[in-house]
């Protein structure tokens, strides 16, 4: 033919949109096909506006007819979510004419929105409404006399206790975030024996926690030096404890306060000081034990001289004189060598708590502590969601997520496990190698959540070697159970501090 028009058929033949899977899990096509001659360009628009493309989104053709004008290609879109529905228009044109087609595209509903009530049909063979609501409010009686009576034993089990009543509850604000998960049957350790130990006999024996499991200080054996910091908790003291271990008459200690002593407050002092007495690792903050004779209830922490390990890292890092606010502190730069200690020691303590089946959910370098001889230990004094409150993202009024440490399960489902801090682990490993940096810097928190909902990974730190980015990117990929094992981390990380790669730190 000496020329022709365009002609575009987006989807399928009666316009609809058809999604199918192509080339990678994750990705997704929107069909075309076009006819025109001589071939014409293509264009495409989403809600009206041009579609930018690159790695994520992108256009190719597919195939050409033999002996044909037509050619047949997809928009293809690497993990779309919520933020990726909308109308796509597919403009073509050449110098004989032009063609348009939009499609809608629906991918998922936004996570952050309450869902919706079900449109469809109605089912006839549901029970009439008339009996469901008689068997909604029998459960709803019978939950009340229930609880009602649990409350009763519950008081009376726990009237002696100094911690009020004794009742073992979750809470998502522990201050260590560290959470007990019973994630299979394998043979539970000394450690896990403890805390089964905890859920069956502390309501049985409501003094079990006070007498037998917490180690309990003295308040006169507590003496304040100067506040540390503040937390949404209360304070935190560095203070000089005496007879505290056999081999010291005294000894400097982190004294946590709480800063008021309301019911709910105690019970959660009470959870966290029984969670903390279990944890006994070289790369756990060591916990020493309370103080509850008086006013404020107090736990007692070894104390990490060069405090959390974010603000170490800045401090030893190219910008440590932008930092240092002219006072001269600065430090010399770390190592890769010492980079990779840091990362060993944070795997190791991670090995440790997945053996007990805890999650910890706020893995973060402002969530480690560094003390002498660059030891690095894996726990917080609950004031990071104070001083970092740049690094959460509140939704729902008073949840405060870790969104830029978070994997895309738990951002779009809240779903938190062994495998999400590996994803997390990922992150730190990152935020080593970059001194301190906010994983997606330049991002608002939404353009965040975007990025990793959408499978895109943080880009290698220039002082990173391959060997380090190729773990990193290990602990990122979509489906959780493709994830690296954190022993095998530990192992690969291990293996790097005996021999270190080498890697060359070009100057752009």
């Amino acid at each position: 033919r000496a020329g022709s028009d365009v002609t575009i058929t987006v989807g399928a033949k009666n316009e609809t949109f058809a999604l199918f899977s192509a080339e990678k899990p994750h990705d997704w096509c929107i069909p075309f096909s076009v006819d025109g001659n001589p071939p014409p360009a293509l264009r495409w628009l989403f809600n009206g506006s041009a579609l930018v493309q690159g790695k994520y989104i992108r256009t190719k053709i597919v195939e050409y007819e033999h002996n044909s004008t037509v050619v047949h290609g997809c928009l293809y879109l690497n993990g779309p979510t919520h933020v990726n529905n909308g109308n796509y228009t597919l403009l073509a044109h050449n110098p004989l004419g032009a063609d348009a087609r939009t499609v809608l595209g629906r991918f998922m509903d936004n996570p952050f929105t309450k869902p919706r009530l079900p449109s469809g049909p109605v089912d006839r063979t549901a029970s009439p409404p008339s009996l469901q609501v008689s068997v909604a409010v029998a459960l709803a009686v019978f939950a009340c006399l229930f609880l009602s009576i649990m409350l009763i034993v519950l008081n009376k089990c726990g009237r002696h206790s100094k911690f009020g009543a004794a009742v073992l509850a979750q809470d998502d604000d522990i201050a260590m975030s560290l959470h007990f998960m019973n994630l299979g049957s394998s043979p539970q350790s000394s450690a896990e024996s403890k805390l089964e130990g905890l859920k069956t006999n502390f309501i049985e024996n409501p003094q079990y926690f006070c007498d037998s499991c917490v180690h309990h200080i003295k308040r006169r054996d507590i003496v304040l030096k100067w506040e540390l910091g503040e937390g949404a908790f209360g304070k935190v003291f560095l203070a000089e404890c005496y007879n505290l271990i056999p081999e010291q008459e005294k000894m400097l200690v982190a004294v946590k306060a709480l800063k008021e002593a309301t019911e709910s407050a105690r019970l959660d002092f009470q959870r966290e000081a029984e969670l903390l007495t279990v944890l006994q690792h070289e790369h756990i903050v060591r916990f020493y034990g309370v103080c509850t004779d008086g006013e404020p209830l107090v736990m007692v922490f070894e104390y990490m001289k060069h405090g959390d390990l974010n603000r170490f890292l800045r401090s030893h890092g190219p910008d440590a004189k932008i930092l240092d606010n002219g006072n001269g502190q600065s430090f010399g730069q770390l190592t890769l060598s010492q980079m990779l200690q840091i990362a060993t020691q944070i795997a190791s303590g991670m090995v440790y708590l997945a053996s007990l089946h805890f999650v910890h959910r706020d893995l973060a370098t402002r969530n480690c502590l560094v003390g002498r001889s660059l030891v690095v230990k894996i726990g917080d004094f609950g004031m990071s969601r104070d001083i970092y409150s740049t690094d959460y993202y509140r939704v729902g009024g008073r949840t405060m997520l870790p969104i830029r440490w978070m994997p895309p399960e738990s951002i779009l489902y809240r779903k938190f496990t062994a495998e999400s801090d590996i994803w997390s682990f990922g992150v730190v490993l990152w935020e080593i190698f970059t001194y301190g940096k906010q994983p997606w810097y330049q991002l608002s928190n939404t353009e965040a959540i975007e990025c990793i909902t959408q499978g895109r990974e943080l880009e290698r730190p220039r002082t990173c070697p391959s060997e380090v980015y190729d773990i990193m990117q290990g602990c990122w990929q979509r489906e959780p159970q493709q994830r690296q094992n954190i022993k095998e981390i530990h192992s690969r990380l291990q293996a790097l501090v005996k021999t270190p790669p080498v890697y060359l730190d070009v100057l752009g």
